[in-house]
């Protein structure tokens, strides 16, 4: 499927200069805590040290002052980071236990400054391997949190945010950004963050024999090596209002109404078997659920403003045949039986006592190390701030997320709304080729545009 471009856009190689760089530490250091040493919960170590990114992009922004817009991120970050302070740490390995543990020292956040070439109109928003990589995001391992801003020769910035997966999970960064936005237009912090990480395992710890089969302890070494015999590819999809509300319907039948999320894992579940290996009778799928509601014993605000992970990822697995012959509201009905499995406080529990029954290490679903076969990861971003991270300039005109990651045991997609509002999505994923070839040939999934973006 060719994709649409804009007119002049492959004349001109999309380059990158760095300009500036920037640490910044809290403003305020009498506040921090005393203790500077943040161990991590259970659920801490079971998302691995992956690193996160979350990319928006601005339209012409314009600062209210003198201040650049550098400067007006370096200042207000600075006021961020008294809140949310272990995100200006360092994280290092416990040399008795190998698990990585926070030191929170005030080290700093790293601002990177750079300059593109080329106008926000022509950037390849689709093929995230050529956009991201090296160019709007540069990990440093020494800072958990970094920030690259790329001004572009149209007036136009991208906004690039990487955390260490240690920090938190997507609700945890979701606050963090939020926050800071609200600091840098001179509003009051939506939340007082809550860092004390104590998910606790009962005593003794109990589990459900069947965490044996989904989770396995293992090493660094393991999640950086994870047999990947793919090229993975990258890439950002639209997705109207429209497509998602047909598919709602088509998926509700006998009364029962399916949820936007479960009718559109049911249809990608159905486009995946069409791009597996003949060989593979089983497919499987997963979905990442967050466990602050499930887990509070029903005080639905006690863990709302916790910064951490709290994460579990529940998988549902069917025959090939079946998928591909089976009807859309018969397979959201096996997506919703998989995801009913985890959302529930009884199994937040056990995987916190599964932890600390394997403890020291860290841990990872089987399936993401790549053990359990073809499968595809589905994460949900609905309450991710989008059109909000306004940081004094406007509101972006795009704001999703991608990853670094190199190898990874599954495919995975991610789905955020839209900044215009209208219901539209944008779903980043990560696909080996012929399931990328697959979503191509879809009229769903539509390559994300400049056009889309209503840039021109």
């Amino acid at each position: 499927m060719e994709v649409e471009t804009t007119p002049g856009a492959k004349e001109r190689k999309f380059e990158v200069s760095f300009t500036k760089k920037h640490i910044v530490k809290a403003f305020n250091i009498s506040s921090l805590p005393k203790s500077n040493i943040l161990t991590l919960s259970n659920l801490d170590l079971l998302s691995g040290r992956f690193p996160v990114t979350y990319f928006y992009f601005y339209q012409n922004p314009y600062a209210n002052n003198s201040l650049t817009i550098t400067d007006k991120l370096k200042s207000s970050l600075a006021i961020t980071l008294e809140y949310y302070y272990p995100f200006a740490g360092r994280i290092v390995q416990n040399p008795y236990t190998s698990e990585p543990q926070i030191i929170c020292d005030n080290s700093g956040a790293l601002i990177m400054e750079a300059e593109a070439n080329i106008p926000l109109k022509m950037l390849d928003f689709y093929n995230l391997n050529e956009s991201l990589e090296g160019k709007l995001v540069s990990i440093n391992p020494d800072f958990p949190l970094q920030i690259q801003v790329t001004y572009y020769t149209c007036g136009g910035i991208s906004i690039t945010f990487t955390f260490d997966h240690a920090l938190g999970d997507a609700c945890a960064f979701g606050k963090f950004l939020l926050s800071w936005s609200q600091i840098a237009q001179n509003k009051p912090m939506p939340c007082t963050p809550n860092h004390k990480r104590n998910l606790f395992a009962r005593n003794p710890p109990t589990y459900h024999p069947s965490l044996d089969q989904n989770f396995v302890k293992c090493t660094m070494e393991e999640i950086i090596n994870i047999p990947t015999p793919k090229v993975l590819l990258k890439r950002l999809y639209y997705i109207h209002a429209s497509s998602i509300d047909w598919l709602q319907s088509l998926a509700s039948v006998g009364g029962k109404k399916c949820t936007k999320i479960e009718a559109f894992s049911a249809y990608v579940w159905k486009i995946m078997v069409k791009a597996i290996d003949k060989s593979h009778v089983m497919c499987k799928m997963g979905w990442l659920v967050d466990g602050r509601e499930r887990i509070c014993g029903g005080e639905k605000n006690s863990m709302s403003n916790y910064i951490g992970n709290v994460l579990s990822v529940g998988f549902g697995e069917a025959r090939v045949d079946e998928l591909r012959h089976g009807s859309i509201p018969n397979i959201a009905a096996k997506v919703h039986e998989a995801i009913s499995k985890v959302t529930n406080e009884a199994h937040f529990r056990d995987l916190i006592d599964w932890i600390e029954s394997h403890r020291p290490g860290l841990m990872l679903s089987r399936d993401v190390l790549g053990q359990g076969g073809p499968a595809l990861v589905l994460s949900s971003g609905r309450r991710f701030p989008v059109a909000e991270l306004d940081f004094g300039f406007g509101s972006p005109v795009l704001g999703t997320v991608c990853s670094t990651v190199e190898k990874i045991g599954v495919a995975y997609m991610n789905q955020r709304p839209s900044a215009t509002g209208d219901g539209s999505w944008t779903v980043s994923a990560i696909l080996w080729p012929e399931f990328a070839s697959a979503l191509e040939s879809d009229p769903i999934f539509q390559p994300m545009t400049s056009r889309h973006l209503h840039l021109f």
